[in-house]
């Protein structure tokens, strides 16, 4: 070495440091990058992503790959400074070149790139992987034999290298992942993306109207008791029984008799013939699972009925679809209309309201597992009908029965988070 001139020693040093600052990068890059928008990218053929994507489909290979870089060409410009320090000013110049390449490696081969790199992984990851995948297929047999040795290191363990792994994500993880989408997905569109992640926690008893809140016709009624029902009704769909809701004949679509029925035709015999065969639909169905459901047979009502068949409720398409988009029908903003907001500051609600629907519209945390309505909840907590005004504290919430009709709880006034004083 005494014969190369110290000018070449600086080039080559220089050389050295600027690759040990592509490998600090790279390494940050690759790992900061983000998995999905990576997918995305590479999908949509995108050559320095889909190189990037074979690389970290073996963490392990790639990260033994640029250490195995880093570490060579540390070592070397180590040497090299060395040389050049002894040259420069004799034995002190071992420990004055190790205190100087020390901060300059620090500076601009390790924190400068990696912050560059943490800060636009893109920008640095996919140049980078065009020169790491030659690398890799060159330098192969050492890779292979140096990660060889870590994983007997980390066998004992139980450490896993397998991307796939790392890639998964539970349901509350893709919550916070769209909630942190930010600016990039509108509010609307998150909401709505959140509200298709809950509905697999949802059943048919949290968005189903309650029995004796089904609205029907009764063949047993007088006809113009049913005539005058079928041109004031609100409703497209209604199911049709005799004399209770447990003797049900079907479901009737009321575009099926509106011709006969604006013209005055209709009678007995073709409201009988438009009533279709009732659908029944267990308790305890998940939503996501009826949404399926409701296509594959191409319903958009059912009656819910519980383990020894008597109906419980009904529940319809619109029902499930409002978990995911919000309230677009009347019959469902009159239900949210049930929920008064007083000057106070306090709640009058209906006791039939679903706990469900007064967690997601004041987001609040009351408890499902026991209740799907107020009124039930209310029940499990005193252990009996209260025969008069009763209050209690639920959560942060105190509520106070203001109303009891046929031993169900009619009004309720919650004052919302409530604090003594």
């Amino acid at each position: 070495m005494e014969e190369v001139p110290l000018s070449t020693l600086y080039i080559v040093l220089f050389i050295l440091i600027l690759l040990s600052g592509f490998f600090s990068s790279s390494e940050t890059g690759l790992m900061a990058i983000n998995k999905y928008r990576l997918r995305h990218l590479a999908n949509m053929g995108h050559r320095g992503a889909k190189l990037a994507q074979i690389l970290l489909r073996k963490p392990d290979r790639l990260i033994g790959l640029i250490l195995l870089g880093n570490n060579l060409v540390n070592i070397m410009a180590a040497s090299i400074a060395t040389i050049i320090g002894i040259r420069l000013f004799g034995t002190n110049g071992l420990w004055i070149a190790s205190l100087i390449l020390t901060v300059v490696i620090l500076i601009f081969s390790e924190v400068a790139p990696k912050t560059l790199a943490a800060v636009h992984p893109e920008r640095v990851a996919f140049p980078a992987s065009y020169v790491l995948y030659v690398l890799l297929k060159v330098l192969y047999p050492v890779v292979w034999l140096v990660n060889g040795l870590a994983n007997l290191v980390l066998k004992p363990f139980r450490v896993h290298t397998n991307v796939e792994l790392m890639e998964h994500l539970n349901r509350e993880e893709l919550r916070t992942l769209v909630k942190e989408g930010g600016k990039q997905i509108p509010d609307d569109h998150q909401r709505m993306l959140v509200n298709i992640l809950d509905l697999e926690q949802a059943t048919i008893e949290d968005v189903m109207i309650p029995r004796q809140d089904i609205v029907g016709i009764d063949l047993d009624d007088d006809w113009d008791e049913v005539l005058r029902q079928l041109t004031s009704t609100v409703y497209t769909r209604m199911p049709v029984y005799r004399d209770s809701i447990d003797q049900v004949e079907g479901l009737l679509h009321i575009r099926t008799v509106i011709a006969k029925l604006a013209h005055g035709e209709l009678n007995f015999d073709d409201l009988k013939r438009a009533v279709r065969r009732p659908y029944f639909i267990p308790e305890g169905t998940a939503l996501t699972q009826q949404l399926l459901e409701f296509q594959r047979r191409e319903r958009r009502m059912g009656l819910v009925v519980d383990e020894y068949g008597d109906i419980q409720g009904l529940v319809t398409l619109d029902d499930i679809l409002e978990e995911i988009v919000g309230e677009y029908t009347p019959e469902s903003r009159a239900r949210t209309r049930e929920i008064r907001l007083l000057d106070d500051g306090s709640y009058l609600v209906d006791g039939g309201v679903s706990l469900r629907t007064l967690n997601r519209t004041l987001d609040w945390a009351l408890p499902e597992d026991e209740a799907s309505t107020l009124n039930g909840l209310l029940l499990e907590e005193l252990g009996e009908i209260p025969t008069g005004k009763a209050s209690l504290k639920i959560g942060p919430h105190i509520m106070t029965i203001l109303e009891i009709k046929e031993n169900v709880i009619g009004k309720v006034l919650i004052k919302p988070n409530w604090v003594p004083e």
